[in-house]
Order: structure tokens, then sequence, then C-alpha cells
């Protein structure tokens, strides 16, 4: 039988990618740099899967030059690359990679707060760059137990994190577009956005990048919080104004920013923010675990040989191809 056409945009496990091969052809681009567009146009003329780490936009005009594409998966949760109605309107179904990924990401969600409150970062370069003179002149940083973290965002990702911070004596509220039940019954505490902005003294961004939440923190927002406030995004680099957390930092309005995603990524260097010491950024690592992103990998290989098949995807995101793969009999 003939293999079907996938296309590969990141490099693989070689375990996973021999699974994918197995049952496919590859044109494989595992290159860190983006793959040019000529190149992704020319594989995609007779791809039949397409399986992305999350760097190409996904869009009407890619689609029409992929006429044979019958799956796509993307390995992480978040798409917001993807035009999902684009999708749909030609019945391909898209599959993302929820929850294999929920612990990895509170684990650095909860690191990074962790971090910027007790100066782990700001210390180890106190030790390297040969300051440590006295046990009694070294990084301050502030106590967990008995603060309150707000969420902004709190689903699955959420909940994990908050339990961290619980066996820190942390007190937890959150802010959704709706009280959760499931939230509530391990003692989080609704509160509306200004409220958590208000009365929080961590605040973690969790939120999916849409139209309602890029450019959800700016100036006003930074306004509303505490000026001991610690600001911690490990949702989208999209989801706060940049110049004007730079600003909210430099005039103290609030204390400290944890950031594990920018806009754009990689953040650009010669940006002021990188010039300040009350702030901490990693390269988006909140996956970036061995255990979790082979994980990822496979559920995304799951995905692209479920769509070549004509059954459902194990994990999809237009629900509605989805049901149509599940109900259909054949001829």
């Amino acid at each position: 039988m003939e293999k079907s056409n996938v296309v590969i945009i990141g490099d693989l496990p070689q375990t996973v990618l021999e699974r994918l091969e197995e049952e496919a052809e590859l044109r494989v681009w595992n290159k860190p740099e983006a793959i040019p567009y000529d190149t992704l146009m020319a594989w995609l003329k007779d791809a039949e899967g397409l399986l992305s780490r999350g760097d190409i936009q996904v869009n009407d005009n890619i689609l029409a030059q992929a006429p044979n594409l019958r799956v796509i998966a993307q390995s992480s949760a978040g798409y917001d690359n993807i035009d999902i109605d684009a999708c749909t309107r030609r019945s391909i179904p898209f599959g993302n990679t929820p929850e294999v990924l929920n612990d990895a990401t509170a684990d650095l969600t909860y690191g990074l707060l962790l971090s910027a409150a007790r100066k782990i970062t700001e210390g180890s370069e106190f030790v390297k760059r040969g300051k440590w003179k006295s046990p009694f002149d070294v990084p301050m940083g502030v106590d967990l137990y008995g603060k309150t973290l707000g969420i902004v965002g709190m689903g699955n990702i959420g909940r994990a994190v908050a339990r961290r911070a619980q066996a820190s004596g942390m007190n937890i509220v959150y802010h959704n577009r709706k009280v959760n039940e499931v939230n509530e019954s391990m003692g989080a505490v609704y509160a509306t956005f200004e409220e958590l902005l208000a009365n929080s003294d961590f605040i973690v961004v969790l939120v999916p990048l849409n139209n309602h939440t890029r450019g959800l923190f700016g100036k006003e927002e930074f306004r509303q919080m505490k000026s001991s406030a610690y600001f911690i995004n490990a949702s989208r680099g999209s989801v706060v104004n940049t110049n004007e957390l730079f600003d909210a930092l430099v005039s103290e309005q609030i204390a400290y920013a944890a950031l594990d995603v920018t806009d754009p990524e990689p953040i650009n260097m010669a940006h002021p923010i990188m010039s300040l010491k009350n702030v901490l950024i990693t390269p988006h690592i909140g996956s970036a675990a061995i255990e979790t992103r082979t994980r990822m990998a496979h559920l995304a290989v799951d995905n692209i040989l479920a769509g070549l098949e004509g059954k459902p995807l194990p994990a999809c995101v237009n629900e509605e191809v989805n049901f149509c793969l599940t109900n259909y009999k054949g001829d």
C-alpha cells in the first residue's frame, strides 16, 4: 500500500519518528530556524498530513496551497497560530497535545514564582560573581507563607500550580469567565479581575491567547496591582504589553516580573526590559522536560495517524470535524 506524505516541522525523538516512518513518507524540517516559506509550500503541495511545532501560521492561504491535506497536528497545548475555522471549513481535523504537559508547565510556573520570591537566580549570580563575603549581606527575598496568589485563567494547569502554592501555605484566588466548582472545591476563591489585581501578592497568568486576552495586561492593569506584587506570565507573550510592563517595573508600580513567554519570541535583546534587575526571563520552557516532550510527540503522532486513517483524533480541537469522523461508516 502506498504511504501517505507527511510534513514534519520540528525535531521528534527517534523512537517517535520511527513510528511515523512505518506509516508515512516524511519530509522533515528539524532545524531551529523557521522553515523558508517557499520550501514549506513546495512540501505541502502533495502532503496529506502536517505535524508542526507551533512556529508556522496555518491559515486560508496556506491551506489553499495544500489541497490533499487531511490532518494537522501540533506538539503543543496552545494553538493561536492555527486558524481553526479555516481548518473546519475544509473538514481538516486539528489535534493538539493538552493535559500531558500540565504538571511540567505547573512545575516551571511555580518555579518562576519561587525563584522570583526568594531571589534564587540573583543568589546564584551573587555567589558566582564572588560577592558572597558575609552570611549577613545576601540577596533578600519575600516569604510565600500567608501570601495571596491570584491565578488568571485557572484551568488544569492553574489548579496544578495552586496545589503547589498551597503546599507553601499560600491563599488562592482566581479569575475565570465564571465560577468554577472544581476550583472552589480545592479552596480557591473566585474574584473579579479587578479584585484579583488589587489584592494578590503574586499574579500568575495562564490564559490562552485569543482576541479577548491579547494585550490583557497593560498600564491600567499594572496600576491596579500592589506595589509589592510579583507578576508571572506562563501563557503567551502577547497577553502582556511589554513596553508597559517595563514602565511598571521601572516606576516600581510592581515589584518584579517573571516571564516564560515574551513578545516576540525570542525576545528582542535590545529591549530595555533586558537591562532590569527585577525581571526574570526563561526561554518558553514550560513543557521542556524530556519525558513531557516525548509524551507530547507521541500524542501528536497519534493524532496524525488517526487522521490519515480517517479515524477520530485522540485530542481534537475542532470537535465538529472529529464528530464526523466518528460517525462516518464509509460507502
